[in-house]
């Protein structure tokens, strides 16, 4: 039976490498998949879905106001049977294209796998991710940890030097270099000002140094 998933956490948790794993999966078994993807997040090129590890595969944009449903029909027209749906982003969603896709699970019977961050930098749900968490049949978090060792489940936005936001638009893409997950008992310190917030590591140490 087609379900409508959200798989959610905080920032540079492998939300995006889950999301291409999971693609890759329905491929390797002969089922297509189409990978959805902002309009506004271009950081790897346009249509492109990258994760941090450097899988990447190609998506199709769309746009704030899109209709997601007719999107899909469309591509079903043009290419045929379509066995999943993958949203990467998915916090960037506008409330009537979650329920868009609620009805490419419960009209077409085809899954929905959206991935997306809960909150912003201000610890406010994004639009698509409130509604995603109201209307979703399954719920399921990508588990990361905070500096602290704790689990992390709010993100911070930093300056170059290293101190939190707490003003600003609400969309700013960024990676590592803009962005830190953090517990909620962290968040709630960097906010008030008590200290600095390191800068995540970008990539893993695969060579040791001689």
């Amino acid at each position: 039976m087609a379900k409508l998933y959200f798989y959610y956490s905080a920032m540079n948790a492998g939300k995006t490498t889950t999301l291409l794993q999971s693609a890759h999966n329905y491929r390797e078994r002969g089922m297509r998949t189409l990978i959805l993807t902002p309009q506004l997040d271009d950081r790897h090129g346009k249509g492109v879905v990258a994760s941090r590890i450097g899988l990447k595969a190609r998506g199709r944009m769309f746009a704030r106001g899109e209709d997601l449903l007719e999107t899909v029909r469309e591509d079903i027209a043009a290419n045929g049977a379509l066995h999943c749906v993958l949203v990467d982003e998915a916090q960037f969603l506008g409330k009537a294209q979650v329920w868009q896709l609620s009805d490419v699970v419960d009209r077409l019977r085809i899954p929905v796998l959206a991935y997306g961050l809960r909150t912003d930098f201000r610890g406010e749900p994004f639009e698509g991710s409130l509604y995603l968490l109201a209307w979703a049949d399954e719920l399921a978090e990508i588990k990361t940890i905070c500096h602290t060792g704790k689990k992390a489940t709010m993100v911070v936005r930093v300056d170059e030097r290293g101190r939190a936001l707490t003003e600003g638009p609400q969309v700013e893409i960024g990676g590592n270099e803009r962005y830190v997950s953090v517990s909620r008992a962290e968040f709630k310190k960097v906010v008030r000002g008590e200290g600095r917030m390191e800068l995540q590591q970008p990539t893993l140490p695969l060579e040791e140094k001689k």
